[in-house]
């Protein structure tokens, strides 16, 4: 039985598509937004329309942005001879909050996961491999610890390696399973300071 109106259960039907929100939270967030000033939605919901039409992947290290080339690339200031690898945008802000990290990144968007169906095509490793004709001194690998971030991270320094890069991966420390975007700073710190080669 339906207890809601029809427009009120697209809205909590199309907000418990979204990753993380359940249904309660869904209903939540519906009666939050209906409740809402009708400016204040139209600018939420245009901001949505924006950031969709607006972000895209930066042509240099593949993060979220809505330039061609992201903040963090365009600075002069980072080093750019070190490349940390990350599986996504939400990693590479992890690591930027702990404000120990000087160099660039690169995001994969994804991990190698054979079980899933994801292969080496899948994630932007052609991306990196281009990058790596530059000027480059050493990869750090920051995929996460589960068991697709640990093949991901194997699968590259297999890569890396006979072109004669320095190939790290972050140290232990980073729990096995977790996930980077959810760490505090001080283990993430703990982790890119004690890296080791692969």
């Amino acid at each position: 039985m339906n207890y809601y109106s029809e427009q009120i259960s697209k809205l909590i039907e199309e907000l418990s598509s979204l990753p993380g929100i359940g249904s309660k939270s869904a209903q939540r967030l519906a009666f939050h937004i209906i409740g809402m000033p009708q400016e204040r939605v139209e600018r939420l919901s245009n901001v949505i329309v924006e950031a969709k039409r607006k972000v895209r992947y930066c042509k240099c290290c593949q993060t979220l942005t809505d330039r061609d080339i992201c903040p963090i690339c365009a600075s002069e200031k980072r080093d750019h001879k070190t490349i940390m690898v990350v599986e996504n945008t939400r990693d590479l802000a992890a690591y930027e909050k702990t404000q120990k990290y000087n160099g660039v990144y690169h995001v994969l968007h994804g991990a190698i996961s054979p079980m899933l169906g994801i292969g080496p095509a899948d994630i932007r490793l052609k991306e990196l491999m281009v990058r790596l004709q530059g000027d480059v001194s050493e990869v750090i690998i920051a995929t996460n610890s589960s068991l697709e971030g640990e093949t991901t991270a194997m699968y590259i320094s297999k890569l890396i390696k006979p072109i004669g890069i320095l190939c790290t991966r972050i140290a232990n420390g980073v729990p096995v399973g977790g996930d980077l975007e959810y760490i505090d700073e001080v283990t993430l710190t703990r982790a890119l300071d004690g890296r080791k080669e692969l």
